[in-house]
């Protein structure tokens, strides 16, 4: 047990003082009712009852201040659990977000289907870290390497086509944005998930370069090719003719993505359907575990609501007893 306020203690001096006052001043100041000049009643020894009406509500008054003052102080139960080590890997997620992503031969579309089967994929992993860069014709970070499926999730979704505002694929610096976040991790394995629907056509670095970079880091590239064969239609915006339905070929590089594979012990996988993407990353999911360093951690249990509640039962009970069996008079 822990306080997250404790110098709300110093609260009790004064309640102390308050109480001592109270009890050492007795019924001086206090109005009294002249009795008889009959010595035998002067005599007469207070009843239980006549002393329970002079002390209980002074006790309960005074053991209720110091409930709250309890309360004040905020305790707090304290459980946490060692950091240790667990059986994960670090895996960066590489999504293509060309503006061909939004063709509809995978259902609803490439990128969704893409989306929907990697947040399965995240949620059947369990101390994995997990991140996300996205690669158009530039690079851009999604989300870092986290523990925080839901962050994961959440950044996933909230993809489209188009979202680095610039055209074409530029797969070879999809994988050194990705090599970038994986290379200072400590985790034995480490592990790129490329994704994409075409060849690549822009960019600073060459794919294939990339690939000898990431072996070089020990980095294991897994390929994923998600488009139909033959043409396929993409939704454009055509100014004055509204949505229009565009044929696209199918322009995958299989040679590329199976040398990227190849070059990193990894594999490639042509996906050209929303079961076939699921298979591959169940597939995927199979990967081998490494050991990696767990955080501390600790949770905090509030417990200022049981000595609140009980200062104000014990307020209500001496207001209770005080205007009813224990009433004085004066």
């Amino acid at each position: 047990m822990t306080f997250a306020f404790p110098w709300e203690w110093l609260l009790l001096p004064p309640v102390a003082l308050a109480a001592a006052w109270r009890i050492f001043s007795g019924e001086r100041g206090h109005a009294a009712l002249p009795f008889p000049a009959d010595r035998e009643l002067w005599r007469a020894e207070p009843t239980p009852r006549a002393r329970l009406s002079r002390w209980l509500p002074l006790g309960l008054k005074g053991l209720a201040l110091l409930l709250v003052v309890g309360a004040l102080a905020r305790p707090q139960k304290l459980s946490s659990r060692a950091h240790g080590l667990g059986r994960g890997i670090d895996i960066m997620l590489a999504f293509d977000s060309s503006l061909s992503m939004s063709s509809i031969d995978l259902s609803p579309s490439r990128i969704e289907a893409a989306k929907a089967t990697a947040i399965r994929f995240v949620r059947g992993r369990a101390q994995d870290r997990i991140g996300i860069v996205t690669f158009g014709g530039a690079t851009q970070l999604i989300c870092p390497l986290t523990l925080d499926y839901d962050a994961v999730e959440a950044q996933l979704d909230q993809l489209y086509p188009g979202i680095t505002k610039a055209d074409g694929t530029a797969i070879g610096d999809g994988i050194v944005s990705a090599l970038n976040h994986l290379k200072g991790s400590d985790a034995k394995s480490r592990v790129i998930i490329l994704l994409t629907d075409g060849r690549s056509n822009t960019g600073v670095v060459d794919p294939m370069t990339a690939a000898k970079t990431a072996a070089a880091f020990g980095v294991k590239i897994y390929t994923i090719g998600t488009a139909k064969r033959g043409q396929s239609l993409m939704p454009v915006d055509v100014p004055g003719r509204g949505r229009m339905m565009v044929p696209i070929d199918d322009d995958l590089d299989d040679d590329l993505l199976d040398s990227i594979a190849r070059e990193t012990d990894g594999r490639y996988f042509r996906a050209t359907s929303l079961q076939e993407l699921k298979e591959v990353y169940a597939t995927i999911d199979k990967l081998e575990k490494s050991d990696v360093k767990l955080p501390d951690i600790v949770s905090r249990d509030d417990r200022y609501r049981a000595p609140v509640l009980a200062a104000a039962l014990l307020l209500l009970c001496e207001v209770s007893l005080a205007n009813t069996w224990l009433l004085r008079w004066p």
